[in-house]
């Protein structure tokens, strides 16, 4: 179990398709906020945070222009609500 505020590894959700349909998520916002067209490619490795909800931190490959990019996305949810927001999407080793 998680501590609150503590980050931790989640067990066996790498691949999971809920940290996959997360990832695309990411991407997808991203995309519509900075006019790109990034591919999701697949996660890479997955990190969570127990707050008012569970902050995802989500390392993941998408391709820009054919090109594959390593990014690292955090994404916000709170299932109870329905409320799911990308809080950043940053280019990994740039």
């Amino acid at each position: 179990m998680a501590t609150l505020g503590g980050i931790s590894e989640p067990k066996g959700t790498q691949n999971s398709l809920e940290i996959n349909s997360l990832a695309q998520f990411a991407v997808e916002e991203h995309n519509k906020k900075q006019n790109s067209v990034l591919e999701f490619s697949k996660v890479i490795s997955t990190k969570e945070q127990v707050v008012a909800g569970t902050m995802y931190y989500i390392t993941l490959e998408a391709s820009d222009g054919g090109v594959t990019k390593t990014y690292e996305a955090k994404v916000w949810v709170k299932p109870w609500m329905n409320f799911k927001e990308l809080q950043g999407f940053e280019l990994v080793n740039a």
